[in-house]
């Protein structure tokens, strides 16, 4: 057993040599080339002057309308131009910002502006109608700019200072937030820096991740480093082919990506030996051990430089790196610059290497806490006994073995899952189901056997008013983002539960034997009539694996999921020669009204 602080830590990571705050470096990149381009969109470029020139705009209208430190300022926008000005507005005006996916249900978006006490939310055309109503936050579009104030000295904001508020799924049935000081976000690059890029020269990094999705902290940071910022629309990101495609069109040197959305898109991408080695930033999720040889072959035929990244939310992103090339078995690595990690027992000792312990992190990157969650806060932020300097570590639920490659990543303490990339508190979809409808008992988990793949299965005990699948779907989606939403939902009479008195989830029936109680809930089959309909039932036959698909079909009671939508999206935009956006799969979930959608959108109407 380990008896000093630098046997706790898996290894001490030295602290990152300090180069100023964001605003200082980005002041900076701005004089040394300010005609290179600093941000590529659908929409258009921005070189480095001009991104300096639009978010100062932005940042005094702002102030104007009384941002500043502590300020919470939302971010509803679309992927293009804007997007990469108003955050970068946001952090100017000294405010923090809280990222708002137009995509996710408008009752999730509105508890997200007033429990976070919201004073603005920026927008564009494409995002205005999402703004839910009855919140006090005004809405400011960021397509309206005008000329910056002659004096744009301001002073970098304060370290222990609000940067972003960004909400996680929640236990206790809410989502809860998590507030990241602006002192972690330089820190965080220069670890990256030090421990990933390795003084690699500015490149091109895809942003592929969602505003709301942590990852895209990782990725939009490379700004302020001189990295030119590719934004990949929503098209792109749902499209493994259209992907592969952009990494050659854009020449991107750098792509953050999950293991879920990583595993399709090398089924597109041939490296290309000639040209720089694409860097692979994977994480969110453990990587699987087929991935892991597949991508350690890649980089020995030079075609990729795969890292894979493991860190929380609460952690400012990124704690540890592991260079995937260096081991045969998947793990996590060794500690970023600046982060210590421990692997402790219950008693908050360490454990020897080959034992299992729960993982702590501790360093530059621990976030301040959970917004108006003091008890919450108090129990996962505690004091770090290594340190002896009264400062915290964050208890993280993840298990893990130390090992001679890294720590070897085990799973979670609690019902928190992470699916494609997302961490989902399964607690959260089992307290709304039981909230807003009849069932006596509800029970969710991820599984391998749900139609459609992987996914969420929820398995009930109906109650006296013998709400049915049909029923939780619908509240569901009324109320959780599109990665959260079951893939099967299954009728039981009873929850079997373990000798310990807990719901017994392996026990459970397989969703692929029931689906979502397809014998009660699909409704007679209509055949499809007109050339749209009779082509989304082609597609969806195909995408789902099902039978004959009629007009009055679901295309989430047929085991639809969050994955399944977006190659949905990717299908229709290929039959169409359009976008089909994603929300319009989530919105239109009926065979007929997704046709009826793409109808009118093809004559030009919303």
């Amino acid at each position: 057993m380990a008896d000093s602080a630098s046997d706790a830590a898996t290894v001490g990571g030295t602290q990152p040599a300090g180069q100023g705050s964001l605003q200082e470096r980005f002041e900076a990149c701005v004089s040394r080339f300010p005609d290179r381009t600093a941000v590529v969109a659908e929409d258009g470029r921005l070189s480095f002057a001009e991104l300096d020139h639009r978010s100062d705009a932005l940042a005094a209208a702002l102030v104007t309308r009384g941002a500043g430190p502590e300020t919470v300022i939302g971010l509803c926008l679309g992927r293009g131009t804007g997007l990469v000005t108003g955050l970068l507005g946001i952090l100017k005006s000294g405010a923090a910002y809280l990222p708002l996916d137009p995509a996710h249900p408008g009752e999730r978006l509105s508890y997200m502006l007033k429990d976070s006490g919201a004073l603005l939310v920026l927008v564009d055309s494409t995002t205005v109608d999402r703004l839910p109503p009855g919140t006090d936050a005004r809405a400011l579009s960021v397509e309206w700019l005008s000329a910056p104030p002659a004096d744009r000295r301001r002073l970098p904001p304060h370290p222990a200072g609000l940067a972003y508020t960004l909400y996680t799924s929640g236990s206790t049935g809410r989502p809860k937030s998590v507030a990241v000081p602006h002192g972690a976000l330089p820190r965080l690059l220069d670890a990256l820096e030090q421990g990933v890029l390795t003084g690699a020269p500015p490149g091109r990094v895809g942003w592929n991740a969602g505003i709301s999705f942590d990852a895209s902290v990782q990725q939009w940071l490379r700004l302020f480093r001189g990295d030119t910022l590719v934004l990949l629309d929503e098209k792109t990101r749902s499209d493994p082919a259209e992907l592969a495609a952009a990494i050659d069109t854009h020449d991107l040197t750098d792509l953050d990506i999950t293991p879920s959305h990583l595993a399709p898109l090398l089924d597109h991408f041939s490296p290309d030996p000639g040209r720089t080695p694409l860097r692979l930033l994977v994480g969110g999720e453990p990587i699987v051990s087929s991935l892991w040889n597949r991508l350690r072959d890649l980089a020995a035929a030079g075609g990729v430089v795969p890292v894979n990244l493991y860190g929380p939310t609460e952690c400012t992103v990124d704690a540890t790196v592991a260079p995937v090339a260096d081991a045969p078995q998947p793990h996590i690595g060794a500690p970023l610059p600046g982060v210590r990690v421990y692997v402790l027992d219950a008693r908050l000792q360490p454990v020897r290497q080959g034992e299992v312990g729960e993982i702590y992190v501790a360093g530059t990157g621990v976030a301040r806490g959970y917004h108006a969650r003091a008890g919450l806060t108090a129990g996962r932020f505690v004091a770090d006994p290594f340190a002896a300097d009264g400062s915290r570590m964050y208890r993280t639920g993840d298990t893990a073995r130390p090992g001679p490659a890294g720590l070897e990543y085990l799973g979670r303490t609690d019902g928190q899952v992470k699916l494609r990339g997302y961490r989902i508190e399964l607690g959260e979809i089992e307290d709304l189901l039981s909230r807003e409808t009849d069932v006596r008992q509800v029970v969710a988990s991820v599984r391998d056997d749900c139609p459609g793949g992987r996914g969420i299965a929820v398995h009930y005990v109906p109650g006296r008013e013998g709400a049915g699948a049909a029923e939780l779907l619908r509240v569901a989606r009324a109320h959780l983002p599109s990665y959260m939403i079951p893939s099967a939902i299954v009728p039981v009479d009873r929850i079997p539960t373990t000798a310990a008195g807990k719901a017994d989830r392996a026990a459970l029936p397989s969703p692929a034997d029931h689906g979502l109680d397809p014998g009660r809930e699909r409704p007679e089959h209509v055949p499809p009539q007109s050339a749209t309909e009779i082509m989304l039932a082609e597609v969806w036959s195909d995408v789902l694996g099902v039978g004959p698909v009629g007009v009055m079909d679901d295309f989430f009671q047929l085991g639809g999921q969050s994955l399944l939508a977006i190659r949905l999206a990717g299908r229709l935009r290929r039959a169409r020669g359009r976008t089909v956006p994603l929300v319009a799969v989530f919105e239109n979930p009926r065979l007929r009204e997704l046709a009826a959608y793409l109808d009118r959108t093809r004559a030009g109407e919303r």
